[in-house]
């Protein structure tokens, strides 16, 4: 129960696309695309969504420096939102917009072999996550490319660049890379109304980091005036693989630091086709819930 989702693709295991895609091809010459084009066009087919097949392989860095990969297929829509992810161990989440008091059904395929409702933003479903299951897909990457109005500081997003193209698993890929230098934790004064969730949108960090570093749980109030230790930007590099067809991501890959933070691979995505209603059901045959 402790080892949930980490967001999951098929691609061979140790490949280091990093440093694949920075000696590839040179940036573009300037009558071709520009940065500013290629961050709007992969931010339309990301609003543009309306149902997303795709599987997932991920690498989170935990609290002890360890990481733990995981391999995870999911399926969602979007208005409604609806999500459905099952892991290689077996584990089914399927959440629905407007159902089960917004808990999520969650199979643990280990004792007592039940269904159980939870909190996707509780401390059970988070606890060594980095990222909600309602955050499934590429919502939270658009995010980090362009920020929010909460943000104080928009340097981080200012530092993405189209570095020119690469080969992903064979298909075609722009990249888009982000050189911050300056990442570091600075001090910060809490104010009322602030969560890890509030803290992280001010400063585009994410909020594991910011529960990581001050021992908080996801949700949890925090004392006014309290110190906490925050990043002042979401990493030190960051690269975006994005598929030149479908124009979304297939590799995420982020440095702070202390090394990798978090990589993504994105496979098998099949974008915008019709996926049944039965397949958001709790009954649907398929599934264990």
């Amino acid at each position: 129960m402790t080892s949930f989702f980490r967001f999951v693709a098929f691609l061979p295991v140790g490949t280091v696309v990093l440093g694949a895609a920075l000696a590839a091809t040179p940036a573009p010459a300037p009558d071709r695309m520009t940065t500013e084009q290629l961050m709007s066009r992969l931010s339309s087919a990301i609003e543009n969504l309306k149902t997303l097949r795709c599987n997932v392989r991920a690498q989170e860095r935990l609290s002890n420096g360890k990481y733990q990969p995981a391999r995870t297929a999911m399926k969602m829509t979007f208005n409604p939102h609806r999500v459905y992810l099952k892991n290689t161990k077996g584990i089914e989440v399927l959440w629905v917009s407007g159902q089960n008091d917004s808990d999520a059904w969650v199979y643990p395929n280990s004792f007592p072999y039940v269904t159980l409702s939870l909190d996707p933003n509780g401390s059970i479903m988070r606890k060594n996550q980095h990222h909600s299951a309602l955050d499934a897909g590429f919502g939270t990457i658009s995010d980090l490319i362009h920020g929010s109005a909460q943000r104080r500081d928009h340097s981080f997003e200012r530092s993405f660049r189209y570095t020119g193209d690469t080969t992903v698993a064979g298909r075609a890929c722009h990249i888009l890379l982000s050189s911050y230098p300056q990442f570091k934790y600075v001090a910060y004064k809490a104010v009322a109304g602030d969560t890890p969730a509030r803290i992280a949108d001010k400063f585009g960090c994410g909020e594991y980091r910011v529960m990581e570093r001050n021992g908080l749980d996801p949700g949890e109030a925090i004392t006014v005036g309290q110190t906490l230790q925050v990043p002042n930007g979401y990493g030190r590099r960051t690269l975006v693989c994005i598929d030149q067809k479908l124009m979304l991501p297939t590799v995420v890959e982020v440095y702070d630091d202390k090394g990798l933070f978090e990589k993504f691979e994105f496979t098998d995505i099949v974008a915008n086709q019709p996926i049944p209603v039965a397949e958001f059901s709790k009954d649907f045959p398929e599934y264990k819930l």
